[in-house]
């Protein structure tokens, strides 16, 4: 029984220490702040996937450092798809000059030539940026010209037969466009609240994604990086073999657009490099908020085994400090602290795990309402609980009648009153065996009757026939001096108990003196007496009267 006390006060402070340890073994981390599929289609002729993963992990950033990272991902994974771009128009070109009747050669290289001119003008122009001669207005003008040739022979040539390349062509100025929104700001994320436990373990969790779609995305980036590779060295040995070809003007040009290629493929593959590398230095950075998070939700952890470990420590203390006295108002008064804690503690660990309330006014009174309709029993028996724990309530002890049943108050809890049934009050007063228990509403609804003062007060009484030979009246004088004898020390306690009630609620004084009456019985006088005694002393002081009785009745001057 002694370690079954003090198991939960044992069982909370391993818990603290294990807390405790576990949130200064991440005190030095530092303060906190989908995997796509590749996408290739005829609308789409080239993969973005590496850009949209990029795209789609920025909004997650909310630190200076992820932002940093993501801005450099999106740049590699821009300049990537722009040189697959590149390469792509150039496998598009050569396709047309095959596949393209003599008719639209011509068209064909024309456009080719327009597409060469119009990005030397954007060159010119990116580098007059800060030009104020004039020659940056006559450029623009210049480009826009060329822009608008180069869209029109586009269009001729998808109209008679070369679409792919014009579909590409617009695809590239989509997304030329969607650069220069993006290149004004990416969208950043914020950093989530982690404020309360409850914050602490969604962030946790949160960034649990995070890291797997970082990691998904490096996993990409690698995947590029090794079929780049695989293409480069392809591709290298295809221009190796084709070096000792004719040197015709279509040769040469073939072998032009392949170099190209080659350089591009270098490039892209040190861009999926550097992107790998990105996605990891970002997914250490990571990695340190989620540590830091993990140590705000290890400490949050803590206060709740401290509180735990307060209120079993404060539960022991109470237990101790009232141990030493069995006085039914104390033992209330243990039981009325021990939930006191009890409630504090659990309180305060909401507080730790949901923070203070918002919207209080609205959320107590949809709580009320919920609280009054569904659980309107149990609030008025919890109600009634407080109406027995006042100076006209119930002890543990007091004798009573609560609907009908009598018996001796065992328990009041915080929605029940446990009885121990007794028997006939005027006869045995043994109890019945039967615990029967009440919602405490009756305090409130109902009613019931305490037979108990502080001394457990109780009129019991005799009766008995008196022998036919001798003087009746004599004979009860004497029995009279006996009780009185033996009830006088409970007699005078009951008066200076009851006196105190009375003068309390001013009620009419009565004697507690016992009295004997004679009356006619069938078969003689019949002598009842009644005295005062103490409820669990009754049966005993009953034999003890009774024996004297008979001793007196058995003399030979009563014969």
């Amino acid at each position: 029984m002694r370690a079954r006390t003090y198991l939960p006060a044992s069982v909370a402070a391993i818990l603290l220490i294990a807390s405790v340890v576990a949130y200064y073994s991440t005190r030095d981390a530092p303060a906190p702040g989908a995997k796509a599929a590749p996408r290739v289609s005829p609308e789409q002729p080239v993969d973005t996937s590496l850009l949209e993963n990029a795209i789609g992990l920025a909004t997650l950033a909310a630190t200076p450092e992820e932002q940093a990272q993501a801005h450099e991902a999106w740049r590699l994974a821009d300049h990537e798809l722009d040189l697959h771009y590149a390469a792509a128009m150039i496998d598009a070109q050569q396709e047309a000059s095959r596949r393209l009747p003599p008719a639209l050669q011509d068209l064909s290289r024309q456009v080719t030539q327009l597409q060469s001119q119009v990005d030397a003008d954007k060159k010119r122009v990116d580098g007059l940026a800060k030009d104020t001669t004039g020659e940056l207005e006559r450029a623009q003008a210049q480009l826009e010209l060329e822009q608008d040739q180069l869209d029109a022979k586009t269009e001729e040539l998808a109209r008679k037969g070369g679409d792919r390349r014009a579909r590409l062509q617009r695809v590239i100025q989509q997304h030329e466009a969607s650069d220069k929104i993006a290149d004004q700001g990416l969208k950043f994320g914020t950093l989530p609240p982690a404020g309360t436990m409850n914050e602490q373990f969604r962030a946790w969790l949160s960034l649990a994604g995070y890291m797997g779609r970082l990691h998904d995305a490096w996993e990409q980036a690698r995947a590029r990086n090794s079929g780049l590779k695989t293409e480069s060295a392809q591709l290298r040995q295809q221009v190796s073999g084709r070096s000792e070809a004719s040197a015709s003007a279509a040769g040469l040009h073939q072998m032009a657009d392949q170099q190209k290629k080659l350089a591009g493929f270098d490039q892209r593959i040190e861009d999926t490099k550097e992107l790998s590398d990105a996605y990891q230095a970002w997914d250490a950075i990571v990695a340190n908020r989620r540590l830091a998070v993990l140590h705000l939700l290890q400490g949050s952890l803590a206060q709740i085994m401290a509180i735990l470990l307060a209120a079993a420590l404060l539960s022991l203390a109470i237990r101790s400090i009232y141990s030493h006295t069995d006085h039914r108002r104390i033992h209330q008064l243990r039981v009325i602290s021990r939930i006191a804690v009890q409630v504090a503690a659990v309180l305060l660990i909401l507080l730790i795990i949901f923070g203070p309330p918002r919207q209080v006014s609205t959320m107590i009174g949809l709580i009320t309402a919920g609280i009054t309709v569904v659980m309107k029993d149990f609030i008025v028996a919890f109600f009634g609980w407080f109406t027995l724990m006042g100076n006209n309530g119930l002890s543990v002890g007091d004798w009573v009648e609560i609907e009908g049943v009598s018996g001796e108050v065992i328990e009041i809890g915080l929605l029940k009153t446990v009885l121990l049934e007794m028997g006939n009050w005027t006869e045995t007063g043994h109890p019945t065996g039967r615990r029967v228990a009440f919602p405490n509403s009756f305090a409130i609804e109902g009613h019931f009757f305490n037979f108990s003062t502080s001394g457990q007060w109780l009129w019991d009484e005799l009766r008995l026939t008196l022998p036919a030979a001798g003087d009746p009246y004599a004979t009860a004088e004497q029995i009279r001096e006996i009780v009185e004898q033996q009830t006088q020390a409970d007699a005078a306690a009951a008066a200076k108990d009851w006196e105190r009630v009375t003068q309390h609620y001013r009620a009419r004084a009565f004697s507690a003196a016992p009295t004997v009456n004679l009356r006619p019985g069938t078969s003689g006088l019949e002598l009842v007496v009644r005295y005062i005694t103490r409820a669990p002393q009754r049966n005993a002081v009953k034999s003890k009267l009774f024996q004297a009785i008979v001793d007196l009745l058995r003399k030979p001057s009563m014969a």
